[in-house]
């Protein structure tokens, strides 16, 4: 599976921003998605993830409320909606897939998008 994501961009400070992935090259409805980000200096971390059935559904505790992940098997992608984005938001976005139940742990992951930059301005 090729994931290719999208939607990097500079926002203010509580704005919103929508970020893609599109899936190819395999059976993107059979997969467990995730989004992890890593800013600056810092270890990557889980944002979100998505069942392939989207039955099941997670969130870090403290981006729920904020973003939302959702997923249109038919058009092979996931999204990231975030809203009220505040500069510690800022840091590449990486989308992965998985076989299996969703996780929140990188390392169960075995495929993975290049990345996609999200800066907020305060």
């Amino acid at each position: 599976v090729q994931l290719q994501a999208s939607g990097e961009g500079l926002v203010q400070a509580g704005g919103s921003l929508r970020l893609s992935c599109a899936a190819s090259g395999g059976s993107f409805w059979t997969y467990a998605m995730g989004w992890f980000r890593q800013a600056p200096g810092k270890e990557r971390e889980f944002v979100a993830t998505i069942s392939s059935t989207r039955s099941n559904i997670n969130y870090a505790d403290s981006l729920r409320g904020r973003f939302t992940i959702s997923r249109d098997n038919g058009k092979n992608t996931v999204y990231l909606e975030m809203s009220n984005l505040k500069p510690e938001d800022t840091a590449v976005y990486y989308c992965a897939a998985k076989r299996g139940l969703v996780s929140t742990s990188g390392s169960d992951y075995t495929y993975w998008g290049q990345g996609t930059l999200v800066t907020v301005s305060s």
